[in-house]
């Protein structure tokens, strides 16, 4: 599913003495299977941007198309959109209400008036894709580690079928193992779902490490845009407007400083150990 937004500005208290422009002329592209990251410090406007994307807020003035069609037009079915947007805001597990992971997982198609067999069925499809087996159905949500909550709630958004995944700051007070757990499924789902997946994050490595695309907020307004690298080559005007490189960017620029014949240009651990072995091969046979 492709997002479209053309023109896009959004006022708060529009003519009001706490009148606020929260998004300034926004023009993105999101292409269906993508996976893309929105990064921007606190006050961006980066929750504003993607409750756009289904609807939830209308835009002061610009167009939100979603698969080519103009989701505040007059014969636009709003709500058809929304089942195929699904979005899931910070500490989504806060929501979780039901007795049961199963049963909470099938609230939402329930309410659909689909048959008990269809509900079934997408219960197992949305616990699957988030790595979560038969031997959790009957569990209490609430006996859950922190990233199996996360994933439980990611579910009950999937088992709605949408084609667009949009997720703000998924990770968000979870353990490192947590973390990683869930961008691992979230990288699965990705590839093997065919969804699409935007995803807003302060952290620059998972940014760095997951997406394809990458929008970069400031004031409002798309400051950068394009493939992390091609992003991250800003590293200095990103750090003028409040964010940073990945760390392990920082790490090469002091490796290079102290003399060291290595590229900074890297994004994850795993290029920087390649080119520090590269080195250190070239180095053996001097």
């Amino acid at each position: 599913m492709s997002i479209t937004i053309k023109n896009l500005t959004h006022v708060y208290n529009e003519g009001m003495p706490f009148e606020k422009t929260a998004l300034s002329n926004i023009n993105i592209e999101i292409e269906t299977g993508e996976f893309v990251g929105i990064i921007g410090h606190t006050g961006s406007g980066k929750s504003t941007l993607i409750q756009m994307f289904n609807g939830l807020l209308k835009p002061t003035k610009g167009e939100v198309y979603i698969n080519h069609e103009n989701i505040h037009g007059d014969k636009t079915n709003k709500k058809e959109i929304r089942q195929k947007v699904g979005l899931v805001f910070q500490y989504p597990e806060y929501q979780l209400f039901e007795m049961t992971v199963k049963e909470d997982v099938a609230f939402g198609p329930k309410n659909l008036g689909l048959s008990k067999e269809e509900v079934e069925e997408r219960v197992k499809y949305a616990l699957d894709a988030v790595g979560l087996d038969e031997s959790y159905y009957e569990k209490s949500p609430f006996e859950l580690s922190g990233g199996q909550k996360r994933r439980v709630a990611i579910a009950g958004v999937l088992a709605m079928n949408p084609d667009t995944l949009i997720l703000d700051e998924p990770t968000a007070g979870l353990d490192p193992k947590g973390r990683n757990e869930l961008f691992e499924q979230l990288q699965k789902m990705h590839k093997e779902l065919g969804l699409t997946i935007v995803l807003i994050s302060h952290s620059m490595e998972d940014v760095a490490r997951y997406v394809q695309k990458l929008f970069v907020l400031y004031k409002g307004q798309v400051a950068y845009q394009g493939t992390p690298r091609e992003v991250f080559a800003h590293g200095k005007k990103l750090e003028e407007i409040g964010l940073a490189m990945p760390q392990i960017r920082y790490i090469m620029e002091a490796l290079k400083d102290k003399g060291m014949d290595v590229t900074e240009d890297v994004l994850t651990v795993e290029e920087a150990a390649a080119k520090l072995i590269a080195y250190l091969k070239v180095k053996g046979e001097a």
